[in-house]
Order: C-alpha cells, then structure tokens, then sequence
C-alpha cells in the first residue's frame, strides 16, 4: 500500500505570498499555481527548483510556545498544511493540493543566508529543517480548507 491511501488528507490551512524576497509573506484567500513556475505574483516564482514553499501548521504551533503572536507567513513559506507528514517527504516525492495541483519536492529545508528575526528572537528557525521546496508539476487554483495528500515519489514510480 502506498503512502496515498496509507494516510488520510490533510488540508491547506493557509496560503501565503508576497511580492519581494526576504519579508514576510501575507495570507491571501486564493492562489494561482502555474505548471514550472510557482505562484502567480508570489516573489520566489520563477523557472527554478523553489518556487513554492510549505511548512506544516504543527511546526508552527511549536514554535508558538516560545512567540505566540506568529502568523501564518512569519517563516516566508507560501502553504501551510495540516495533518500531512511533511517530514517524512523526500526529494521527488509528489503532493496532490486541491483537485488539479501536483507539486513535486525539489528541497527540505534552506541554508539561511542572514539570522532571520525568528531564529534572533527564539534562537532557532525552523525554515532550514521543516520547510519543504516543491517545482509546480500540474498548476491550478488554490484555497485554504482545500485537501493535500502525499501521492508518491517519481523516482519509484519509474
């Protein structure tokens, strides 16, 4: 049995974007992710391996123990999910969001470049570890409340 029926969906809590790189990422109600780009009007689009980010709400919610004002955004991650095992994805494992969006994992986690506010304030980030780096494989509209669930991996799918 693969991880698909294994576990049951999960949902998108949040969507995030925001139109420069290094601030943070606002809510937003409803997203367009176009195929090899990302999403539509979000700064880290692009044809590149990182064009959309997620972080799992239950990390979040940890680190709302040490700042419990956090907002959906504060980690600059574009989707925030719930009830998926965003851990145990690999790089080329495959997430289903929605009915139409198909996004493949490129990356887990980030160098960071500078001290982000968050690490300087509770001296630890969680972006390196728990952020997951996806390439658009199959586009479409996003909503929060929509269902997510992991839907294989390219690699044994061949």
């Amino acid at each position: 049995m693969d991880r698909m029926t294994e576990q049951r969906a999960g949902r998108v809590v949040a969507i995030c974007t925001s139109r420069e790189r290094g601030v943070v990422k606002l809510p937003v109600s409803e997203a367009q992710l176009r195929t090899d780009h990302g999403i539509v009007g979000d700064a880290h689009a692009g044809p590149w391996a990182r064009q959309v980010s997620l972080l799992a709400q239950e990390s979040i919610d940890r680190m709302r123990k040490v700042l419990p004002d956090l907002e959906a955004g504060a980690f600059a991650e574009n989707v925030v999910t719930q009830d998926v095992d965003l851990v145990s994805l690999q790089v080329g494992d495959r997430l289903r969001l929605g009915s139409d969006i198909c996004l493949e994992v490129t990356q887990i986690g980030k160098e960071c470049h500078t001290a982000c506010a968050i690490g300087q304030a509770t001296g630890d980030c969680i972006m390196p570890r728990e952020g997951i780096f996806c390439r658009v494989v199959a586009g479409g509209s996003l909503q929060p409340g929509d269902p997510v669930q992991i839907a294989g991996n390219t690699a044994q799918d061949q």
